[in-house]
């Protein structure tokens, strides 16, 4: 996920900073963290997409 590398090279530029509420790059990379595990695992959501597309 495009999002999810972004943001974590972007706290590798922060250092211990990007881990502190202060500064807005803790955000986002929780945010990003939260879309991965909210959308489920990628077997799970291939499994989805398979259904959709097969019509069962």
């Amino acid at each position: 996920m495009l999002e999810c590398n972004v943001a974590d090279q972007c706290l590798q530029l922060f250092g211990g900073y990007g881990y502190m509420a202060e500064y807005p790059i803790a955000r986002f990379w929780t945010d990003a963290r939260v879309l991965r595990i909210y959308g489920g695992t990628s077997e799970i959501m291939k499994e989805l997409v398979a259904r959709g597309l097969l019509g069962r």
